[in-house]
């Protein structure tokens, strides 16, 4: 493979040639070093009435662009179909575009009459006047742990929504940019037409599942590829198919030592099975602390998910031996994962007794399992006040449309695909990857497999307290039965062993009361509101170490991708005390 994985950043618009290129070419000089020395700056062009230019960091040469296409990039390589695009059409209007999964970001704001587009939030920020935090940006993240598009994270700026592309018409004799119109060139749609027997579509499965394996090795000559595989269905499946197909593959896998549930025995299981290399990462407390500011700075956004830093580890570790990592992301929202099962129940109930306390949606929210309903004990009252008007909910509706997916199954797996998979988990895992020089593939995320998935009766999907039946049973030679068939369990991340223990200090640093003070956002004292157990009754146990890493990730991003200057650390909180002495000087008090 010639290409590396790469950056682009551009503006389009009315304004003054020499002007926009010492801006875009000072940003440029501005980077480290390392992303500074392989770049092109493309060609000029005018269009009538309008400029544009468009650089490449981290390119010696453009990337094959599609007709009209001034910029585009692709999360695996392959550039025959972008995962996000720029083009120009001759009516003069710019068009910024990203497929349905989400596996790329797309970011854009105004300055004057200029569009200015990047592929990374971090590129845009230099062009600002100034960044400053988005309230409804940091409400959605502290939500839902990723911030819902088209929001970002700071003022001004945007995100293209998965599925969608935006286009300016500009009014050539005013010179003046119109509003953007937003059109949806993908939809998840359940099909009129339900597939119900079992025996075609475990044969169609079969052959979607090669199919799509079949495109992403395409390009591959004789170069070993990677497979993170956690012993889970989907990476097994997918490490299962590179070998059926011919790959060389090395698998890696994540070992978190005693704390936390042991994945590994499967992945090595699996790893025996198939005959392939297994190489264990250790995700310790050491390294997930060493890893915890470049995985900050490699995700760009804000992601709040425990699993953040153990992927950048296992990134790392992939990178020494290949270019390309496949991983088996996008299957629990293909097949109706385990997370649809209370969902399904909480559906049936509310048909049953329309009269129940909360909507539908409400309870979707609810899924998420973050600091939404806490908000009088989270925000500081100037935050508070300006939150008041804005409603999680909203940020769910357009997934959970009923018009596109009338039966539950398939709408609660159209929302997954949405928000779950489009906004938080496909983005982050091309983010970790591009850090370390990786192409990264997801065969679950392939168009015709997932448009099929929607033919699926609901019986092929769930079957009893079985989740992902068809899956299984369409692969159920290619893996030992064990794996297939047990039951899923997510990552378990042992968030609150080391929050509670190893990063006990830490919490101190990361979370002062002074920073937090002086942000005004977040009230000073909440990390020891959350390690006392007074937040609210749901944050107890593995919810502890949850949300204490959704704001510790926040604040790292705002040090370490915003710059934001810090303040002096104050010592009016329990972290610098040893925990067992604080714990026992609170007893003490409370006597």
């Amino acid at each position: 493979m010639g290409n590396i994985p790469h950056h682009f950043l551009g503006y389009w618009g009315y304004g003054t040639q020499h002007e926009l290129e010492a801006l875009l070419t000072n940003v440029v000089e501005n980077l480290s070093p390392k992303r500074r020395k392989a770049l092109k700056l493309s060609a000029q062009k005018n269009y009538p009435f309008s400029i544009w230019n468009v650089v490449y960091i981290g390119l010696d040469e453009n990337p094959p662009l599609q007709q009209n296409q001034i910029a585009a990039i692709s999360a695996s390589g392959l550039f025959s179909s972008p995962d996000a695009w720029v083009s120009l059409q001759e009516n003069n209007c710019l068009i910024l575009g990203r497929e349905p999964f989400g596996k790329m970001p797309l970011y854009w704001t105004v300055q004057g009459q200029i569009i200015w587009f990047a592929s990374q939030l971090q590129l845009l920020l230099p062009i600002l006047q100034q960044s400053e935090v988005s309230i409804p940006g940091l409400y959605g993240y502290s939500c839902f742990s990723y911030v819902p598009t088209p929001l970002t994270p700071i003022n001004g700026v945007f995100a293209v929504t998965a599925g969608t592309e935006l286009v300016w018409q500009s009014d050539r004799q005013s010179g003046i940019l119109q509003t953007p119109e937003s059109k949806k060139i993908h939809s998840w749609r359940e099909a009129s037409e339900q597939l119900t027997d079992e025996a075609t579509a475990i044969t169609e499965l079969q052959t979607l599942l090669k199919d799509s394996i079949e495109r992403q090795i395409a390009d591959l000559k004789d170069e070993p590829v990677g497979v993170f595989l956690s012993g889970g269905l989907d990476s097994s499946v997918v490490a299962a198919l590179l070998v059926q197909a011919g790959v060389k593959v090395r698998a890696y896998t994540l070992d978190f030592g005693n704390a936390g549930i042991p994945e590994y025995p499967y992945s090595e299981q699996v790893a025996e099975f198939l005959k392939i290399p297994l190489i264990k990462v250790a995700a310790n407390p050491s390294s997930i602390e060493n890893a915890l500011i470049p995985t900050v700075q490699a995700l760009d956004l804000p992601f709040g998910d425990g699993v953040c830093v153990p992927l950048y580890l296992l990134s790392e570790r992939a990178s020494q031996e290949t270019q390309v990592i496949f991983n088996g992301e996008g299957g629990d929202q293909l097949f109706a994962g385990w997370t649809n099962k209370p969902l399904i129940a909480a559906g049936v109930y509310q048909a049953e007794n329309p009269a129940g306390q909360e909507s539908f949606i409400q309870q979707y929210f609810r899924t998420f399992h973050r600091l939404g309903g806490y908000e009088s004990q989270v925000y500081q009252p100037e935050v508070y006040a300006q939150i008041q008007n804005l409603h999680p909910e909203d940020w769910l509706l357009a997934a959970l449309d009923r018009n596109e997916c009338p039966s539950l199954l398939h709408r609660l797996r159209r929302a997954s695909l949405m928000l779950k998979g489009a906004q938080n988990i496909h983005p982050r895992a091309t983010a970790l990857g591009f850090a370390h020089g990786l192409w990264v593939r997801s065969p679950f995320c392939d168009l015709p497999l997932a448009e099929w998935t929607f033919r699926l009766s609901g019986e092929l999907c769930l079957q009893g307290a079985c989740e992902k039946y068809i899956l299984k049973r369409a692969v159920e030679n290619w893996l030992p039965p064990e794996i297939v068939w047990r039951q899923k369990r997510g990552m378990g991340v042992p968030l609150t062993s080391w929050c509670l223990n190893d990063f006990w200090h830490q919490l101190g640093i990361w979370l002062n009361p002074e920073i937090l003070r002086t942000h005004n956002h977040f009230y000073p004292h909440i990390a020891a509101q959350i390690v006392e157990g007074k937040l609210g009754a749901a944050i107890q146990g593995r919810r502890i170490g949850e949300t204490l890493w959704l704001l510790i990730m926040w604040q790292l991003w705002r040090s370490h991708v915003l710059n934001e200057e810090l303040s002096k650390h104050s010592w009016d909180h329990p972290f610098w005390l040893n925990r067992w002495l604080w714990k026992n000087y609170k007893k003490i008090l409370n006597s």
